[in-house]
């Protein structure tokens, strides 16, 4: 028979391997990925540098977790699945707010580190559409054809719908990563607008 996991243990492990991302997350968005080193890390988590390894292979590791956190990916499925029937426009809007909330804090230097290496890091950018943008789709899709089929939504290419939004959310963020001063002042009405523009259009 399986042991079970014991759940003490595990909340350990998910301790310490959040304890080294927020080391890791501080420093990438301090020095910048390439110069930043495991042992830089390791000191600022206060622990030794072996220790990290324990968790995370190398630094391209590391990035990946801390964009996994910054997506949530594993609580995306959760947060779908909090809309059964009622007011799709309200949860649209609660959503996309959740989703752009997170650059209101210290994740902004972090995610601008984040999205330029994926642009010049083949194997971070492959092992990031493996590892959190298909996941992510997948679940986003499976909620998509199961409103799709009550009639919640329109049942159209879900597959491109998913990527259309996301794309629209994450071309905003680079725009804001850019310095887009009205964007950044008008930033809290974004959740109702991109609701709107979705949901209605432009005609």
């Amino acid at each position: 028979m399986t042991t079970p996991p014991d759940p003490i243990q595990a909340q350990l492990i998910a301790a310490r391997r959040n304890q080294i991302l927020d080391a890791a997350t501080k420093v990438f968005a301090d020095k910048g990925f390439h110069p930043t080193t495991i042992k830089d890390i390791a000191r600022t988590a206060g622990i030794a540098d072996g220790t990290i390894y324990n968790y995370f292979e190398n630094k391209t590791a590391l990035m990946l977790g801390i964009f996994d956190r910054l997506n949530e990916t594993d609580r995306r499925a959760e947060d779908l699945s909090q809309f059964t029937t009622g007011d799709f426009r309200a949860f649209m809007r609660t959503y996309l707010r959740h989703r752009l909330t997170f650059l209101q804090n210290d994740n902004f230097e972090v995610l601008r580190v984040v999205i330029a290496e994926c642009m010049v890091n083949k194997e971070l950018r492959e092992l990031f559409n493996q590892q959190i943008l298909a996941p992510t789709f997948a679940v986003a899709e499976e909620y998509f054809q199961q409103w799709a089929a009550q009639h919640i939504v329109k049942p159209i290419n879900i597959s491109l719908t998913m990527r259309a939004i996301s794309g629209m959310v994450l071309g905003l963020i680079v725009e804001r990563l850019m310095g887009d001063q009205p964007l950044e002042a008008q930033w809290d009405e974004l959740p109702a607008f991109l609701t709107d523009l979705i949901m209605d259009g432009l005609l």
